[in-house]
């Protein structure tokens, strides 16, 4: 099984955080459509013959996307591609595009998963933020798309912002709660360089994010979650049973998937490559029938083992034992038992069913102790 991602680069407007490659110019959309439908052809050999288990259009905002051309885009990837009967089909959105047309051209297209993009349900904070949709759209939005029968929904939150105090938190993990909404994605706020929050970092109009009240922060989310029926299955993604996300899943357990777009990422198990971030030049390419819209590596096995490493370790999969013996070098499987006993030994590891899992105070430290284990 394998996975197709799309990258729908555009957006109405930059929100303040944000650092993925995408242009609020929405002038040349038909032609980067027509060059995805165009890319999508041009691969159709890079999965081999490996059954598609699930597609996923993200941005970006790919609720942009007129009905057509997401029926377009669709279309090709099942002409091409052997495609799952059961296929998880999900698409970004933005709550203030979720209409009540939208949503019915949503389900003709046979999207079956939505992925609706809140942040935080605090009005001043959402401006802070620069979304374009207000806190009351956010529960709307949710509310319309489970009447028209979408049940596999996930939302995503921020946490950690300045309007992050603990009681803001409590209500809207609440109001996250009672939408009954089977999936929660909740990233804690980063500030990045190339944003708006960065060059205000930089000029000392904003601040950095406290560490510790976002440890807070990320605690009371993981203790509310898990008592209404959560399971944590990766340290910021938080699924009921039978509803985690197949595609992310999948990125996390090495599985081969094709990223289509620009700036989109592809991965088959020996290389990785990715896309020109920028439309433009991906559109030139692509028009003119060129291969050059891409770079590529190939993958050391130092670097496989890394990635398998960091991926794995923040989900409750764990890093397994037998995976390590049958796919890397012995040097590398010895090294890293010298390693993670130092974890196993302040129970920031567990071994169980042949697995290295993180513990709950593990999960403060994943990135840390994920690079510790590296080769």
């Amino acid at each position: 099984m394998s996975g197709i991602y799309i990258h729908i680069p555009f957006c109405k407007q930059a929100c303040n955080y944000c650092d993925f490659h995408f242009s609020t110019s929405l002038n040349n959309k038909a032609s980067l459509v027509e060059c995805i439908i165009t890319e999508i052809e041009t691969r159709k050999n890079y999965l081999s013959d490996k059954t598609i288990q699930t597609i996923y259009f993200g941005g970006g905002t790919p609720s942009l996307l007129s009905e057509k051309e997401t029926f377009l885009i669709l279309e090709k990837i099942f002409k091409i591609y052997k495609v799952s009967n059961d296929a998880e089909i999900t698409l970004e959105c933005n709550p203030d595009d979720l209409t009540e047309l939208k949503l019915k051209e949503l389900k003709r297209a046979e999207i079956n998963r939505l992925s609706i993009g809140l942040q935080s349900f605090n009005e001043e904070e959402l401006k802070w933020m620069n979304r374009a949709h207000t806190a009351k759209e956010s529960e709307a939005s949710v509310k319309r798309a489970q009447d028209k029968g979408f049940e596999n929904i996930t939302i995503d939150l921020i946490y950690g912002s300045k309007f992050s105090t603990l009681g803001n938190w409590k209500n809207t993990l609440n109001k996250a709660i009672e939408l009954n909404v089977p999936h929660i994605s909740s990233y804690n706020l980063t500030i990045e360089d190339n944003t708006k929050l960065g060059h205000d970092f930089k000029v000392k109009k904003e601040q950095a994010v406290d560490e510790e009240k976002s440890t807070e922060l990320f605690l009371e989310m993981v203790d509310r979650l898990e008592k209404n029926n959560f399971i944590q299955y990766e340290i910021s993604n938080f699924g009921k049973e039978g509803f985690f996300s197949l595609h992310n899943s999948n990125y996390w357990k090495g599985v081969h998937y094709i990223g289509i777009g620009p700036s989109a990422h592809s991965f088959d198990g020996i290389s990785r490559q990715w896309n020109v971030a920028n439309n433009n030049a991906y559109i030139k390419h692509l028009s003119e029938k060129k291969d050059t819209y891409f770079e590529k590596e190939i993958l050391t096995e130092t670097e496989r083992f890394n990635e398998y490493v960091l991926t794995t370790l923040r989900t409750i999969w764990g890093i397994d034992l037998n995976y390590l013996k049958q796919n890397f070098n012995s040097d590398f499987v010895s090294t890293f038992f010298k390693q993670v006993d130092i974890y196993l030994k302040n129970e920031t590891i567990v071994l169980k069913d042949n697995a290295y899992i993180l513990t709950n105070s593990g999960k403060l430290f994943a990135d840390r102790i994920a690079s510790e284990l590296f080769v």
